[in-house]
């Protein structure tokens, strides 16, 4: 019988490839199903010539990238982990599915347009095959996520939380306790000057200030604590979702009549898969902040910002406020609270 393990890398390497093929087949389908409503003729030769297309473009992907590339990164594990930072199976779906599946979803609209001097388009775009391109990626991005876990069997990072909060706890009782006790003394002698170590680049060192607020509520029985549970494998689903649901967003108003009938179709899509990039680094790549904001929030809000001008408020409002927000916080609490009319720390208690 095979293992836990090995039906695990079966069904994710399973999942991946699909994620990998399928929107590429759907979306030139697509378009060949539209060049074939713009012909008058009952010919369906140039449609199968395209689906033939689709076919060998992802056969000849899949034997000359993909499977090298997954047989380097299992059979070759040294230099698997000499990749830092980034993270080659996602590159590959980003560019050589993504990349495809955008532009034929632009050319189906473009081989629509003007056809025997009247437009043929739709009043609506179907939704299913973005929405399948985004899907797969955001699929292959889980997978990837979830390969460090196991899929059985309960972690034990909550434990080791638990007790680690409940240290802290304990910890800064002692420490109220030697405060107070400091209090009740006579007047206090000069302290005598500690030697700290501080990071590589800082000109002081500056204890960490205590923050009071809220306590959490802890349960240790019942049914809270069953809903209290959490586990990091389910939250990564929640997150990856949370994470690409402003590209998602943009992406959908694509398919607003007055977007896809104009050249505003364009930057649109331009932007989303500049801001599906992101895709590429690890989660705890340093530098991913920086990068949603310059790939991601920037350009989304000189895109919105031109639609409500433009067309009116077919984007959100709410997504424009958010791209707004996002940028201007993490250029002010990264970089302006540097200086010292900001440098000043104040609580609101």
């Amino acid at each position: 019988m095979a293992s836990g393990k090995l039906v695990k890398f079966v069904v994710f390497e399973l999942l991946e490839f699909a994620a990998f093929s399928i929107p590429t087949l759907v979306m030139m389908e697509q378009f060949a199903s539209a060049d074939q409503n713009t012909r008058d003729t009952r010919d369906r030769t140039h449609y199968w010539l395209i689906v033939s297309c689709s076919i060998a473009y992802v056969a000849l992907m899949t034997i000359l990238i993909w499977i090298p590339v997954k047989v380097l990164l299992f059979k070759k594990r040294h230099l698997y982990q000499k990749v830092i930072g980034w993270r080659p199976v996602m590159v590959m779906c980003v560019v050589l599915t993504t990349l495809p599946s955008f532009s034929f979803s632009i050319a189906v609209t473009e081989v629509q347009k003007n056809v025997n001097g009247s437009a043929v388009l739709p009043d609506m775009l179907p939704d299913l095959p973005v929405s399948l391109v985004l899907t797969c990626l955001i699929m292959v991005d889980i997978i990837e996520k979830l390969r460090t876990y196991p899929l059985r069997g309960q972690l034990k990072s909550n434990e080791d939380k638990h007790v680690y909060m409940t240290s802290l706890q304990q910890i800064k009782t002692v420490t109220d306790q030697v405060r107070q006790n400091e209090e009740n003394l006579t007047p206090p002698q000069p302290a005598k000057r500690i030697q700290l170590s501080r990071p590589p680049g800082a000109t002081t060192w500056r204890p960490a200030p205590d923050l009071e607020g809220p306590q959490e509520p802890t349960f240790d029985s019942g049914i809270l604590k069953a809903m209290s549970q959490q586990d990091i494998r389910a939250q990564v689903f929640l997150w990856t979702f949370l994470l690409w649901s402003d590209t998602v967003e943009m992406v959908r108003v694509a398919g607003h009549p007055n977007v896809y009938k104009s050249g505003w179709v364009y930057p649109v899509y331009l932007f989303s898969f500049i801001s599906l990039l992101r895709m590429i680094f690890t989660s705890q790549n340093p530098l991913l902040n920086s990068l949603g904001i310059l790939l991601q929030d920037l350009p989304f809000i000189f895109v919105r910002l031109c639609l409500i001008i433009a067309l009116g408020t077919i984007t959100p409002v709410l997504g424009l406020c958010k791209n707004v927000l996002v940028t201007l916080s993490y250029v002010y609490f990264n970089y302006l609270t540097k200086f010292r009319i900001f440098s000043s720390f104040e609580t609101s208690f």
